[in-house]
C-alpha cells in the first residue's frame, strides 16, 4: 500500500494515564486536538514518548482504538508495533490494523543480540504479513542495534520500508543516508529525524521531517520550524529551533541522582501538558519515578520563558 506519510510534523504522542494508571482517554481525546489544531502532518502513537513499553497489550489496543476514531483521517496514524521478537510485533501490527491505523512503526528486535541480516529477515516478515506502510524504528540507545544505511536502503529498494524514524543522534549516520538515497533514487524513502535539537540542520540536509517528542508540549513551535525550513527561510528556522533548544531543557530538570533520564523527560512532557491545561493528570508508569514539586516547577518556569504560559 502506497503510504500516506510524506514528511512534516508528526509528534509522537504522550499518553495520558489516570492516578489508577488506566488509560484516560478523554485527556489523550484533548491531547490529539491539541496538536490537530497546530497543523501537524500526522501523528505518531505508541511510541517511546507514548511509554508504549510499559503499556498492557489491552491499553496499547485502547490507545490506537482512540487515536484513529479522534483523528477520523484528517491526518495520517503512525502505530508503534515495537516488541522484541517477529512473532510479537506481528500481533501488534493486526491490532493496529483493525484499529484502522495507516502505517506501523518497528524497532529492530531486541532482548537477544541480533545479526544484521536476522534484523532485515525481521523487516521482510513483517511486510509480508501486513498492506499497512512499514516504517523501520532507528533507535540503538533500546535495541542496541543500529540500522545501517546499507540495510535501509536495501529493503527500501525492495519495497519492504517507506521510511525511518532515525532516533540515533548520528547525524553523520544520517546525512550519510541521505546522500546515499539521493544516489540512488529511492527519495520516495522518507526520512524523519527523532531529535527536537537539530531540526533545521537535518531538514536542510534533506530529512523529509521530524518526530519530536517536545512536540506534545509545543506543537506550535515546530509546524512554525518545519514550514520555516520548507520556506528556505533558514533565519526564522534557526531563530524557532533556538527557543525550542531552551525549552527542552525542562526534560532535565528530574535530579539525576534520584531519577532516570525517562523519568525527567517523559515526566516533564506530561507535566507541560498538564500546567497548560491540555491533560488532567501527568502521571507516568511505573517504575518511572514523578517529578517533584521543585521540578515541575522547573518545567513551569521553562513554559514561561518560552511564552506558553
Amino acid at each position: 500500500m502506497e503510504s500516506r506519510i510524506r514528511g512534516g510534523v508528526v509528534p509522537p504522542v504522550c499518553t495520558p494515564l489516570t492516578p489508577d494508571l488506566e488509560v484516560d482517554t478523554g485527556s489523550l481525546e484533548r491531547l490529539l486536538e491539541h496538536l490537530l489544531a497546530s497543523g501537524v502532518d500526522g501523528v505518531f502513537a505508541l511510541g517511546s514518548t507514548g511509554e508504549m513499553a510499559y503499556l498492557t497489550d489491552a491499553q496499547r489496543e485502547q490507545v490506537l482504538r482512540t487515536t484513529t476514531a479522534v483523528v477520523s483521517g484528517r491526518v495520517p496514524v503512525l502505530a508503534g508495533v515495537i516488541d522484541t521478537t517477529t512473532p510479537r510485533v506481528r500481533e501488534h501490527v493486526r491490532v493496529a490494523e483493525r484499529a484502522g491505523c495507516d502505517a506501523v512503526v518497528a524497532t529492530a528486535p531486541f532482548y537477544t543480540r541480533t545479526h544484521p541480516a536476522e534484523i532485515a529477515h525481521h523487516f521482510r516478515l513483517l511486510a509480508e504479513s501486513t498492506e499497512l506502510p512499514l516504517f523501520a524504528y532507528d533507535i540503538p540507545v533500546s535495541v542496541h542495534s543500529k540500522l545501517s544505511a546499507a540495510t535501509l536502503l536495501e529493503l527500501a529498494a525492495d519495497g519492504v520500508l517507506a521510511g525511518v524514524k532515525d532516533s540515533s543522534g548520528d547525524d553523520a549516520a544520517l546525512r550519510g543516508l541521505l546522500v546515499e538515497r539521493a544516489d540512488r533514487g529511492l527519495e520516495s524513502f522518507r526520512v524523519f529525524t527523532g531529535s527536537e535539537l537539530t531540526v533545521d540542520t537535518n531538514l536542510r540536509m534533506g530529512a523529509d521531517g521530524v518526530v519530536p517528542g517536545l512536540g506534545n508540549v509545543d506543537p506550535d513551535g515546530y509546524v512554525r520550524l518545519a514550514r520555516a525550513c520548507a520556506a528556505g527561510d533558514w533565519d526564522a528556522a534557526l531563530a524557532e529551533q533556538e527557543r525550542l533548544v531552551q525549552l527542552f531543557a525542562l526534560t532535565s530538570v528530574g535530579d539525576p541522582a534520584r531519577i532516570g533520564a525517562s523519568s525527567s523527560a517523559l515526566g516533564a512532557f506530561k507535566a507541560g501538558l498538564h500546567l497548560r491545561g491540555v491533560i488532567d493528570h501527568a502521571v507516568t508508569a511505573p517504575p518511572q519515578l514523578p517529578l517533584t514539586v521543585d521540578e515541575v516547577d522547573g518545567v513551569r518556569q521553562r513554559l514561561v520563558a518560552a511564552g506558553l504560559l
